[in-house]
């Protein structure tokens, strides 16, 4: 059975939107959402404030090392639109960003890139701070995932 993500309400929201863009993305980033709605859909979803520290959201930034190489590299998982991965900026559409999005550090991740299957270990998680600009689910906002 697979390991069911956590993701904060607040996240499903910013997640939500973004699947409203499915008509407007390449090819390549429709299918890439299709896997992301996929994991989003059977995730374990908490109020924001009840979110574990050590858990992979938008904007956190992350320390994986590949299991086979036992190579360390460091990303940032956040939207598509503030992808930069020469700045260790992964979009959440990348395989990557959605490999890692909901796992905690100590956890083991299998996801297929591009490159072929790859096993990271999360070695360390830091979530960024919420700027008050975030918007914030309101109490008639659908929670549901």
């Amino acid at each position: 059975m697979d390991k069911r993500i956590v993701l904060s309400k607040h996240d499903l929201m910013r997640l939500r939107a973004l699947f409203g863009t499915y008509a407007s993305l390449s090819a390549m980033d429709r299918e890439n959402l299709l896997d992301l709605r996929e994991e989003v859909e059977r995730a374990n979803i908490v109020d924001t404030d009840q979110l574990p520290a050590d858990v992979v959201a938008l904007d956190s930034s992350v320390v994986v090392r590949d299991v086979e190489t036992g190579v360390c590299s460091s990303y940032t998982v956040v939207l598509p639109s503030q992808a930069d991965l020469s700045a260790g900026r992964v979009s959440i559409l990348a395989p990557l960003g959605t490999a890692l999005l909901g796992f905690r550090k100590g956890d083991e991740v299998e996801w297929y890139m591009p490159s072929g299957l790859r096993r990271l270990k999360i070695e360390a998680v830091t979530q960024a701070e919420k700027s008050p600009e975030d918007p914030v689910p309101g109490p008639g906002d659908r929670l549901a995932a």
